[in-house]
């Protein structure tokens, strides 16, 4: 029966031979949102997306054990079978308010948002659009709705439009799915091109903010806000697993008729709903995004610090100062080796492979945190550094070279 996974089991096992397995990790304990103990060692967490710190905040960690004394550890199935805590109904008009939406509808990942939202937006008849550097979550919806999937290249509005174009003439529905800041790469979407896209062609539009909640924008509501173009975008989704500290999906909408997807979503209808615990601390970690701008904007210089010591030590960065800061390997050889002696320096980062990357290239990911102080941050310059250094990734070296190509 599973056989067939004879080559992914080898390829996990080359990678395991290199020192530990990445994908197999676990920490004896965690210890705050930037520290955890490993071997009986404290490691820096530099790969956790844990983007303003918010999973050991006080007010929500005391919002979760309040909520779990109240109405207990979970829900023991759909919110379609079993009903609606009144804390669902609650968050659901907290979270549509804070967007700034008539409606909103929470899944229990995020992952499972995109899954339900993709499959229930698009049939067959209808075409998606999807940016070729999406997540994962968006292909699979994709495969579930049955729609035409149309690829356009990474971040290219025209591209977009030409493709758009050649499916003028055909009937049906078109989405395009873009997101606010891509997970590999950090990089964010045109948006403000791509609305105009959408605009002129008479399409919807998607924005995965996955990455972007709560660190882009005046008030933390994305990319979407940063570029004035929320009344462009007919469908924001996004999880509460990163900048909110916790687990868990939306989607919002201000379509007159968007409850419906609740009966037209099967990953909404038939997945246990969000225990009492998670919804308590989603709701007050809103509040620390809506009270809390000072969070925003320590994430903010973060990035930029970690992002201009990379770059003066001569790493080659895949896109601007932000909350993600990818590094390109020469090969994966070269990205596990960083990997592991990088976590023997103390630091604990993303390794990244392909097929999960574009162009199936190998990265060293890390995630920078509010959470995270300015003697953390120089410790993990500097021990990135030295390992960059040692094999040649860093400071011109032909291994450098070949990852800056």
């Amino acid at each position: 029966m599973l056989g067939k996974y004879r080559a992914l089991r080898q390829d996990q096992a080359a990678v395991s031979a290199g020192g530990r397995n990445p994908f197999g990790l676990a920490f004896d304990t965690v210890l705050s949102a930037t520290e955890a103990v490993l071997d009986g060692r404290r490691v820096l967490l530099l790969g956790t997306n844990n983007y303003l710190g918010l999973t050991f905040d006080r007010d929500c960690v005391a919002a979760a054990i309040a909520a779990t004394e109240a109405e207990g550890t979970g829900t023991t199935g759909s919110r379609i079978a079993n009903g609606s805590y009144g804390g669902h109904e609650a968050l659901e008009k907290r979270l549509a308010s804070f967007l700034g939406r008539r409606g909103a509808m929470v899944f229990t990942t995020g992952y499972q948002a995109n899954l339900g939202v993709l499959s229930a937006l698009a049939g067959r008849g209808d075409h998606l659009l999807l940016d070729a550097d999406s997540h994962a979550s968006i292909y699979d919806g994709a495969k579930l709705a049955g729609a035409q999937v149309t690829r356009f290249r990474h971040n290219d509005p025209d591209d977009l439009r030409r493709r758009l174009r050649f499916l003028s003439s055909q009937p049906g529905d078109k989405l395009v799915v873009v997101e606010g800041i891509y997970s590999m790469l950090g990089d964010t979407a045109p948006l403000r091109e791509m609305a105009a896209v959408k605009r002129e062609m008479g399409a919807w539009l998607l924005v995965d903010e996955a990455h972007s909640l709560g660190v882009l924008g005046e008030h933390g509501r994305g990319l979407a806000e940063a570029e004035g173009v929320e009344a462009d975008v007919d469908f924001v989704v996004g999880t509460f697993s990163k900048s909110l500290g916790a687990v868990g999906g939306f989607c919002a909408s201000d379509l007159p008729d968007f409850d419906v997807l609740r009966v037209a979503s099967r990953a909404y209808m038939f997945s246990a709903s969000l225990p009492p615990s998670v919804v308590a601390s989603v709701g007050q970690g809103i509040e620390a995004m809506e009270r809390r701008p000072e969070l925003r904007a320590r994430l903010a210089e973060n990035g930029r610090r970690l992002h201009a010591g990379l770059a003066a030590a001569g790493f080659a960065l895949s896109a601007p100062p932000g909350p993600i800061v990818s590094l390109p390997m020469p090969d994966r050889e070269a990205a596990v080796r960083f990997w592991n002696l990088l976590l023997a320096e103390g630091v604990y980062a993303n390794l990244a492979l392909g097929p999960a990357t574009p162009g199936g290239r190998p990265l060293l990911r890390m995630s920078v945190s509010a959470a995270l102080d300015t003697e953390q941050l120089d410790f993990a310059t500097a021990a990135i550094g030295r390992v960059g250094r040692a094999l040649g990734v860093a400071g011109g070296g032909p291994a450098a070279a070949a990852a800056a190509e």
